[in-house]
């Protein structure tokens, strides 16, 4: 086990490194003269001033230099500052990240309890109503953007009910209570769409697993359904449903950078759009180096998790 750890996270490096090249060259590709910017579109520009902002932040240099040098900074915790409020990028992205973390993991808990649940009485009762309106509910919530059940959502629960904040976030240590309502329509528009990939997965691994001898013959020794579906199906079908569950987290980062501009979450999600609109190379580039870590970590965590669910399972050689 102990090598495998070690290989895969040599692995994560490459990644990084990889996706970081990524959007450093579509960042270049943007339109605009990003000291200008800083400077202030609205200003008389000066050209001896904006030379001295490009050499301040590098932008005299060739692009290939300016990334390795960001990338020096980098591997030592250093994010640089950011173009437009001149505050280090690791230092607003501590705040940004709280909150980012806190609506994932509210998603995610969300989707995992719609989905296990649905994929399970979908399973048990395949061909009858239950699997039917699972099936229909989950076809339905793969087919509808994030962004549109977002809004509809605001629509009914916060236009024409009145029964939950908009737009906004309050820390959860200042009013937990509030900080629940703020977070739950953001928190459903992402966890209604993760839970029906997770829960057409519980179905079909659900079936495969009911279909195994060692499932006719506890139900033969005269058990009920309910305990052998439960104590002896689920352990075994979880398995590829943790691959998906893994996978969803990055689906549910990608997709907060949407619902938090939607919902006006100050998270790394907006904190990346606004970046992305005034060309803040720094934080567009501190704010995917942190989300595609969360989610090589979160992948790698789960490819141990399934020693800890199927005990056959091992690593080492």
């Amino acid at each position: 086990m102990q090598a495998y750890i070690l290989r895969r996270l040599a692995q994560l490096a490459p990644s990084l490194l990889l996706i970081s090249m990524m959007v450093f060259a579509l960042m270049q590709a943007i339109p605009g003269d990003p000291a200008r910017m800083m400077v202030g579109a609205g200003e008389a520009l000066d050209e001896t001033q904006l030379e001295l902002v490009r050499k301040e932040y590098n932008l005299d240099k060739p692009v290939p230099v300016q990334f390795v040098l960001w990338l020096g900074r980098a591997v030592t915790g250093d994010l640089g500052r950011s173009t437009i409020s001149q505050r280090r990028v690791g230092e607003e992205l501590v705040s940004r990240a709280i909150v980012t973390f806190q609506l994932g993991v509210f998603a995610w808990l969300i989707g995992t309890l719609i989905a296990i649940p649905a994929g399970v009485v979908s399973a048990v009762y395949r061909g009858r109503m239950p699997d039917f309106v699972a099936t229909m509910v989950a076809v339905g919530a793969v087919a509808m953007p994030g962004f549109w059940l977002g809004i509809m959502m605001i629509l009914l629960f916060g236009v024409t009910l009145g029964w939950l904040p908009t737009r906004g976030y309050i820390p959860f240590g200042d009013d937990p209570m509030g900080s629940l309502r703020h977070m739950l329509l953001p928190a459903l528009a992402l966890g209604i769409t993760s839970s029906a990939v997770v829960m057409r997965q519980m179905r079909s691994a659900l079936l495969e697993v009911m279909a195994q001898d060692y499932i006719r013959t506890a139900r033969a020794k005269g058990l009920a359904r309910w305990p052998v579906v439960i104590g002896h199906g689920m352990r075994n079908a979880m398995l590829p449903v943790v691959t998906v569950m893994g996978l969803e987290i990055g689906r549910i980062f990608a997709g907060a950078v949407v619902i938090e501009t939607l919902f006006g979450v100050p998270g790394m999600g907006l904190f990346m759009v606004e970046a992305v609109f005034q060309r803040d190379f720094p934080v567009v580039q501190g704010c995917v180096l942190v989300m595609a870590t969360a989610v090589l970590v979160v992948n790698f965590l789960t490819d141990l998790l399934y020693a800890v669910l199927d005990p056959r399972i091992r690593y080492d050689p």
